[in-house]
């Protein structure tokens, strides 16, 4: 593929892989900002995140999305019918694959979402972990036997090995076209969405095995004062054991989380911030559809 020197490029992307690919890991380190939650557990992206890279060349706009995965609820159901959304009408997407795994049945199925895409890259992340790189390419030629590839392209988005390379290639297969953004422009969500998704890492990791999904945050207050944003978000579980272990022994648990979110919101927000966390338990969120229609971020913009 040609192009001509001093053109500029535009266009959408959209990261889809099974979940625990990287790929919110690998939407970080592109844009250079924490859009998106990372966490050991499975799952931990729930909606389409939007992150703006502008380089001198072009200005790519990345949407993450959840792991491709079977759907057994009405919430999973939702996040599938956002990978399909983001597979649609958009000019590139990357397929992430973890390349320190051997190709499952999951991974075959997964990759049959790609034939609504026009055009994909397979990115093999974590190659860092593979200490024979012989590995790679059988494990390369059994992808590009399900599916046409554009290119293939090794990468470690832990360690930043071949992101300069993926964003030239990126940048190649985008079509002409002006800014749509500014250029510090990074991201359409909210703040409270962020924040409200800074405090559902820290009980990911917090909380590890013990309350893997069961969790939902919403912001209910966000009150901007001079030099001070003083925010209160409920933290809503589906079980009483489960907000127990979320609070811990005299609240040591969720102050620990209040403690460690507060300190990357603050970073977020460059201001100082006063988090007050509550726990409340919300039976069965994950099949009722009005909290799910709360839970989306967009619902969340100027609520107070």
């Amino acid at each position: 593929m040609t192009r001509r020197e001093n053109t500029f490029r535009t266009g959408f992307v959209s990261i889809v892989g099974r979940p625990n690919a990287g790929k919110s890991t690998l939407l970080n380190v592109l844009i250079g900002e924490k859009l998106a939650i990372t966490a050991r557990q499975a799952q931990t992206t729930r909606t389409s995140i939007q992150g703006v890279l502008t380089t001198t060349e072009a200005q790519i706009i990345f949407i993450d999305t959840p792991g491709i995965h079977r759907s057994d609820s009405l919430f999973n159901k939702r996040m599938m019918d956002t990978v399909r959304g983001a597979l649609e009408e958009r000019d590139l997407v990357l397929f992430v694959a973890d390349a320190h795994k051997p190709m499952a049945e999951e991974d075959r199925e997964a990759v049959s979402v790609l034939r609504r895409a026009r055009q994909s890259l397979l990115i093999l992340n974590k190659v860092d972990r593979v200490e024979d790189k012989r590995l790679l390419l059988p494990l390369m030629e059994q992808y590009g036997a399900l599916h046409p590839f554009a290119e293939i392209l090794p990468v470690s988005a832990r360690k930043g090995d071949g992101l300069d390379d993926l964003k030239r290639t990126i940048t190649r297969y985008l079509p002409e076209g002006e800014r749509i953004f500014p250029d510090d422009y990074f991201t359409d969500q909210p703040l409270r969405f962020l924040a409200a998704e800074i405090i559902r890492e820290k009980i990911l990791r917090a909380a590890q095995k013990e309350v893997p999904h069961a969790v939902a945050v919403l912001i209910d207050k966000w009150e901007e004062l001079p030099r001070l944003t003083r925010i209160s978000a409920t933290i809503h579980v589906e079980r009483p054991g489960q907000k127990a272990i979320l609070i811990g022994r005299q609240g040591e648990m969720l102050k620990r989380i209040g403690t460690e979110a507060r300190v990357d919101i603050e970073a977020l927000t460059g201001d100082r911030v006063f988090l007050a966390l509550f726990v409340k338990v919300k039976r069965n969120w994950r099949e009722d559809p009005t909290f799910l229609n709360a839970m989306d971020w967009r619902a969340m913009v100027g609520s107070e």
